[in-house]
């Protein structure tokens, strides 16, 4: 059975447990009532629900949890063709377990180093830290860009370049609150608007055509 938190979150759930633990039987409650909490919210950000997928001919799942804050057409990162692209703004309050949002094999990863501007600003697309995967699944391909934030300082992507990734399948997460891009082909059709609430793996974007 998969335990429903982040690996990757231990590394701070584990020290806060034996703190708040100490602190309780030294006697120092208040502090213990403080290092809990810490505990708590911690252990509640990194938890990783299991998720329904939809098996639908052609569907875009959302890569995470979050608000839709924007829906612009750009140029792609890497080929230069124009995309559709959906922004994802992931509060502290949600999830940050990321997902791939079709089946297919990953073709290009790129991590490129740079600023961290509040998610939410415009101009964090490109000049914040990041790292942009292309995902191909035989006929056409669909990037998705992990963007670090004002608070968030860590980008974690599990696979390697020629790995196959199913839709939906979890591949990565961003520390402490950030923005998720996905960028679609232009003929992709949308299933969202600006504001929609979105669930990684559960909620579709939109479907391939």
């Amino acid at each position: 059975m998969k335990i429903p938190f982040a690996k990757e979150g231990f590394v701070f759930i584990i020290p806060l447990l034996i703190i708040t633990i100490l602190m309780f039987l030294l006697s120092f409650y208040w502090a213990a009532v403080f290092w809990g909490l810490g505990f708590l919210f911690v252990t509640w950000f990194f938890r990783d629900p299991e998720r329904h997928i939809p098996n639908e001919p052609n569907v875009i799942v959302s890569p995470a949890d979050g608000k839709i804050t924007e829906i612009v057409t750009e140029k792609e990162p890497i080929n230069g063709e124009l995309c559709k692209r959906v922004t994802i703004f992931l509060s502290v309050f949600n999830v940050h377990v990321n997902r791939v949002p079709i089946a297919g094999t990953i073709e290009e990863i790129r991590y490129n180093p740079g600023k961290f501007l509040a998610a939410f600003n415009p101009k964090a697309s490109m000049d914040n830290e990041q790292n942009i995967i292309l995902i191909n699944n035989g006929k056409t391909h669909v990037f998705v860009k992990q963007i670090a934030g004002l608070i968030a300082r860590r980008i974690i992507c599990w696979p390697k370049k020629g790995d196959y990734y199913a839709s939906g399948q979890r591949y990565g997460l961003i520390r402490f609150g950030s923005r998720v891009d996905i960028l679609l082909p232009e003929t992709a059709k949308l299933s969202v608007a600006c504001g929609d609430r979105v669930s990684g793996g559960k909620s579709i974007i939109g479907y391939l055509t």
